[in-house]
């Protein structure tokens, strides 16, 4: 389990930015300290863990997200019952990690757009390529200037561009979502 948490801290910690030196000195503790987490080399505690989770925007749960299953299972197959929300629909957002680790080329995201909800003008596209296809509801997607209003089952793809996204429907639009470098 501690190589898969390690995996985890380097994927988020480069996802956001952040060098060794600069999220270790947010939480208190040494760069050899974090390096030797992100190696699985120790194991931290459930306190560093709330503070790394806290720093890195997550909740701590996502870390635990698949220690009850068969070692073998780890980093290869993710377990519905495992999934961790992130966001939640209150907020006009909640997304769910849908692959079994952080370390790959690509992530997969199950998100839910709250009816009503948007993103509050564009994202940033962060260098990464994004991919998807809507399953429920209606979302309409901006990309650069271009604004395209998808129904279930249309699929799209960018990359270079910041984009937006809006739930005009009355109910909740879902997507999965791949980035290309993963961003969780």
């Amino acid at each position: 389990m501690s190589r898969q948490i390690g995996e985890d801290v380097r994927a988020l910690r480069r996802a956001r930015d952040l060098t060794l030196q600069s999220l270790s000195s947010a939480i208190g503790r040494s760069v050899g300290w974090l390096s030797q987490i992100e190696r699985g080399q120790t194991t931290p505690s459930v306190r560093d863990l709330g503070l790394l989770a806290g720093q890195l925007g997550i909740s701590i749960s996502f870390f635990f997200r698949s220690s009850g299953r068969d070692e073998g299972e780890r980093g290869l197959i993710q377990r519905e019952a495992d999934r961790v929300p992130i966001g939640s629909l209150e907020s006009g957002l909640s997304e769910e990690l849908l692959s079994p680790r952080l370390g790959g080329s690509f992530e997969m995201i199950r998100s839910v757009f709250a009816p009503g909800a948007s993103s509050d003008g564009p994202v940033s596209e962060r260098g990464a390529e994004h991919g998807g296809v809507l399953l429920q509801g209606v979302l309409t997607l901006a990309i650069g200037n271009r604004e395209f209003r998808l129904s279930p089952g249309d699929s799209f793809q960018f990359a270079g561009q910041p984009y937006a996204w809006r739930n005009d429907g009355e109910i909740p639009a879902v997507a999965v979502w791949v980035i290309s470098p993963p961003v969780y």
